[in-house]
């Protein structure tokens, strides 16, 4: 997905439509953690200047990553939309993250959605089946409020035959507060 500055602008009038694909393989080099990732369809509209052209782009596509626990392949899919503009050799640019310098004739929005879906791996996945609680002989995994919760109901209990003797030790601690 490349134009150049001369087919933008026989765009400048009425705006440009996109309804393409990206193939944003690249980002597999850039994150090793991104074991696969789909064509990018990418859709928006795109209204051109004398000296820059600006874009709404929206990204949709599918990447494989590893399940936090298991390692195993999961599909994660994205949507990304964001505004972007891209301001030709020459002219001024503002400071601003979503403005791309175009070097040469022609724009070449790639590294930009490569940024983008980059930015998009989350820092854990976890599988609906990993989600659910896990168990085994003498063990279990749970949440801190799950594990709060169990250690509520499993209050010490006092064996009965120290009772009494529970009974006088909280006594003699009231007693000598008293004095």
């Amino acid at each position: 997905m490349k134009w150049t500055i001369r087919q933008l602008l026989k765009h400048r009038q009425g705006g440009m439509q996109i309804d393409g694909t990206a193939d944003l393989s690249a980002v597999k080099e850039r994150n090793p953690e991104i074991r696969g990732i789909s064509p990018v369809r990418v859709t928006g509209s795109c209204s051109v200047g004398s000296g820059s052209m600006t874009c709404r782009f929206r990204l949709e596509g599918t990447m494989t990553l590893p399940e936090s626990r298991t390692w195993e392949d999961i599909d994660f899919p994205f949507e990304i939309e964001t505004d972007e503009q891209f301001v030709w050799e020459g002219y001024v640019a503002s400071d601003d993250d979503s403005v791309h310098e175009v070097t040469g004739e022609v724009v070449d929005p790639t590294p930009v959605f490569e940024e983008l879906v980059l930015l998009e791996v989350p820092i854990q996945i976890l599988s609906d089946e990993a989600a659910k609680p896990m168990e085994g002989k003498g063990w279990a995994f749970s949440s801190e409020e799950e594990f709060t919760a169990k250690r509520e109901e499993e209050k010490p209990k006092v064996d009965p035959r120290l009772a009494g003797l529970a009974d006088l030790l909280g006594r003699s601690e009231d007693e000598s507060e008293d004095e």
